[in-house]
């Protein structure tokens, strides 16, 4: 068996390659990243030590690259998590977004159809639902909730998500879609809400929270989504569409003064500063299907992974360090 894991030097995608080369050590695991600013060769360090892990420098734009990988490995899988998914950066720049998490998505689907695969993986987000109301705790995401998007890159995830149901039904594409709340995690690149919170507490900076705090998010511990779309990949049913939540909603603000007080800093050095544009209020994913279908259900209370979370910050310094300085982008494995 051989998986394409895309994406693989970023965040979900790193644990998902660790999560396979520890469960499925017989297994073959091909890494394929374009190592934009998020993607992290140092993340990949560990896993470069396996005999059944290839790295692969590559766009998922790029037709032909991606052509000729499929024709030379053959995968049997392909998850993929390859997408520009900063909300902010989207805004600043849609176009980049909608080239890479749709374009992109269409070749790989292509080269699946062209080389024939088991299985196409699309990661998606529950951002595609938009946002519910904070004052309806009883709303939540289900997987037949109507897509309605806030932002470009939002926008960009939702159309994948259509373009991989549209390969399903007129190509009989072999395809599953995920759709997930926040993660949180090992090798977070420090944009990221808790991870940017951890970095900027431990220097004493201030500590930027936009509007008053009260946006809500469903928190998903990353190890406990490898699992699921473990699960997916090899048990869930074609052409449908599980969504993975954490079952942890949190204010913002309440996880910003929560990372002050483990890390023993004072609340003064959270900094309110202009909410972002469309910023969506709530989410909330409902996971019943893929608990019901297949037994997934998340292990880890925030109360417990952000604790290891913030752990795996202080004992991984040099990781984070060298992507602030940016000596990170000049690594090579």
């Amino acid at each position: 068996m051989t998986v394409f894991v895309t994406g693989g030097a970023g965040f979900i995608g790193s644990n998902f390659v660790y999560h396979q080369l520890g469960k499925y050590p017989q297994e073959r695991v091909v890494c394929i990243d374009k190592l934009t600013y998020a993607g992290n060769m140092r993340t990949l360090q560990k896993a470069s030590e396996h005999d059944n892990f290839r790295f692969v420098k590559a766009d998922i734009c790029d037709r032909n690259a991606i052509f000729e990988l499929f024709k030379e490995e053959k995968p049997d899988i392909v998850v993929n998590f390859a997408a520009e998914s900063h909300v902010d950066r989207s805004i600043e720049e849609p176009e980049v977004f909608l080239t890479t998490n749709i374009l992109g998505t269409q070749v790989l689907m292509d080269a699946c159809r062209e080389y024939g695969i088991k299985r196409f993986h699309q990661v998606s987000t529950d951002e595609v639902y938009g946002d519910l109301p904070l004052n309806r705790p009883d709303l939540m995401f289900t997987e037949k909730t109507p897509i309605h998007t806030s932002s470009p890159y939002s926008a960009s995830k939702a159309a994948a998500d259509l373009l991989v149901q549209a390969y399903i039904r007129t190509f009989k594409l072999p395809a599953t879609i995920s759709r997930c709340s926040n993660n949180y995690g090992p090798f977070h690149f420090p944009e990221k809400l808790i991870p940017l919170m951890i970095t900027k507490a431990l220097a004493d900076k201030a500590l930027p929270v936009y509007g008053k705090g009260v946006n809500v998010r469903d928190w998903l511990y990353v190890e406990d989504h490898c699992k699921a779309i473990d699960m997916i990949i090899r048990d869930g049913k074609e052409g449908e569409v599980y969504n993975i939540g954490g079952h942890n909603e949190m204010a913002n603000i309440d996880i910003v003064k929560l990372i002050c007080t483990e890390l023993g800093k004072p609340e003064s050095l959270i900094t309110y500063v202009e909410d972002r544009k469309g910023h969506d209020l709530r989410y909330a994913i409902d996971p019943t299907k893929i608990h019901n279908e297949l037994g997934w259900l998340p292990e880890t209370r925030f109360a417990d992974g952000i604790k290891s979370t913030i752990q795996w910050y202080l004992d991984n310094r040099a990781w984070w360090e060298e992507i602030l300085s940016g000596e990170y982008r000049s690594i090579e494995l």
